[in-house]
């Protein structure tokens, strides 16, 4: 590892005084200066000396105007000022923020479940926000999270965001929290990127560690690249962490972006949700009232709750949910969690160099169909499940294009490998792919997931994957497909659980679902991978 540099020259800058080095960074450090009308502490950020290309100096304007237009967000650090030094260098000067930011503690000390979905829900509300102002932040991360003198967290850095408007110039961007689509050799990304990133965050609070570290292992770049790409998300390893929180962290973070929530304003609502069912104080959503003030304000429902003081109340900035008709109720998702690692520190900010991504405006997004993580999950308090401290909801299995994407490829596989064409579904008819089947009493009950998936790599350099059925039934097939980073998995059938892939180097990972012969699938397909 190279010796740490020192810091640049404080500049001297009319009306402040300075007082101590905060951070350093690859292309300005972090000065504490105390300013001098009015009196208080700030921080101040300098472009290197040798940073000042046009390019930076740009990009250093832009983070500048960006952060003034979202710092009246109370999880979005201020900006009071922007200028240039007497040297030359530009400067911005931001609000000081005292106590320990989140890149000090994830690794230092075991934050609590509690606390990690309020950040997670203050944070779901500052990205919401700037993707409503047109802008994507693109470098998540615990170190660009502060922590006020208030203990809120602060979002900061946003030096490499994308606006409308076009593609712009190569940025840095921190692997360890990024997800696919961005560490391609063609990146692309627009609001679910960010979705992936502050998920990832928020893992990295729950487990002390960046989500794809192993430990003991090889943890550089073109190992996390590899295992981002194609590696199930491991759990967190925490007995504490209530499984509706670890599916929501695999879920936001599936390596295809139609998989994820469609909007950090979606997992915020999900974290509240949760927070419901953990009988905590659901944190507010910070986002702006832009609804028609008569419509009543949407609540999150914690089952057996007595009524509270601290009960969220109508206010200015307000948690907002949109009125919609409740769907029906999905079924609920079946998990089969891979094993639990445990991993060392690694390089965690470690940057490539990307090209700029870009996000249209939202100026409505109350208006626009909903997504269903906007309807309130209700848990029935009488759920024996809750005595064992499994405190589950009903999931909504990913969002309205997702499930017509996953039916038509089922649909798909079954009608191409269908023997029989007096089974084959006519023309025009629907077929219903709501991931359940009837139990004895004709009430939905899920189909499980395979379990025990596993892979072998044999002599010619094939793969022979094993599987096994927790509950099989008469006709039972199995739908599957090799995962890739590049685009959905191709899906086939086949009768008995076992395929083999071809010859192919490095990790070889694929998905496995269960289907009844009813045409019905599993919630979630079972995933696991080959060396």
């Amino acid at each position: 590892m190279t010796a740490r540099r020192e810091a640049s020259t404080p500049p001297r800058l009319p009306g402040y005084e300075y007082v101590r080095v905060l951070g350093l960074g690859g292309f300005a450090d972090v000065f504490l200066y105390e300013q001098e009308l009015p009196r208080r502490e700030v921080a101040v950020k300098v472009l290197l000396a040798g940073s000042l290309d046009d390019d930076v100096r740009s990009r250093f304007q832009t983070e500048a105007n960006l952060m003034a237009r979202l710092s009246h967000h109370p999880s979005i650090v201020t900006i009071h000022q922007a200028d240039i030094a007497a040297d030359g260098r530009p400067y911005l000067v931001m609000e000081y923020c005292s106590r320990p930011g989140l890149a000090e503690r994830y690794r230092q000390e075991r934050i609590s479940v509690a606390e990690s979905l309020r950040i997670g829900i203050r944070l779901s509300a500052a990205i919401e926000t700037a993707h409503r102002a047109g802008i994507l932040h693109r470098d998540i991360k615990p170190a660009n999270v502060l922590t006020t003198d208030f203990g809120w967290p602060a979002l900061t850095d946003f030096g490499i965001a994308a606006t409308t408007g076009g593609v712009g110039a190569t940025v840095g961007m921190s692997i360890p929290w990024s997800p696919p689509e961005l560490l391609g050799e063609h990146p692309t990304g627009d609001e679910r990127s960010d979705v992936y990133s502050l998920a990832a965050t928020i893992y990295s609070l729950l487990a002390g560690r960046t989500p794809f570290e192993i430990p003991g292992g090889q943890n550089g770049a073109q190992q996390l690249v590899a295992r981002i790409e194609r590696s199930p998300l491991p759990p967190t390893g925490r007995d504490d962490v209530p499984y509706d929180l670890q599916a929501l962290l695999e879920r936001a973070m599936s390596k295809h972006p139609a998989r994820r929530h469609p909007s950090a304003a979606a997992v915020g609502r999900a974290l509240q949700q949760i927070e419901a069912d953990l009988r905590l104080p659901v944190t507010p959503l910070d986002l702006l009232d832009d609804l028609d003030e008569t419509a009543p304000p949407a609540t999150i429902t914690a089952p057996d709750a007595p009524e509270r003081d601290d009960a969220t109340r109508l206010r200015s900035i307000v948690t907002v949910q949109p009125t919609v008709p409740t769907p029906p109720p999905p079924a609920p998702v079946v998990r089969v969690a891979p094993p639990v690692v445990a991993t060392t520190p690694g390089d965690d900010d470690a940057t490539r160099l990307r090209p700029v991504v870009t996000v249209a405006p939202v100026t409505d997004t109350r208006t626009a169909n909903p997504s269903p993580e906007a309807v309130p999950l209700v848990v029935d308090p009488g759920d024996p499940r809750r005595a064992r401290g499994a405190r589950r909801t009903r999931l909504v299995v990913g969002s309205v294009s997702a499930l017509v994407v996953a039916g038509a490829a089922v649909a798909i596989a079954l009608n191409a490998s269908d023997d029989d064409p007096g089974t084959s579904t006519p023309p025009g008819a629907t077929q219903d792919f709501t991931d359940g089947t009837q139990d004895d009493d004709g009430a939905d009950a899920p189909v499980p997931s395979p379990h025990s998936l596993a892979g072998t790599r044999q002599a010619d350099g094939s793969v022979v994957f094993t599987w096994e059925n927790p509950a099989p039934q008469d006709g039972d097939r199995y739908l599957w497909g090799v995962l890739s980073a590049t685009g959905e998995p191709t899906l086939e059938i086949v009768d008995v659980p076992t395929v083999t892939v071809p010859a192919a180097s490095g990790e070889v990972c694929i998905e496995v679902s269960i289907v009844r012969a009813n045409r019905q699938a599993s919630a979630t397909p079972a995933q696991g991978c080959a060396p």
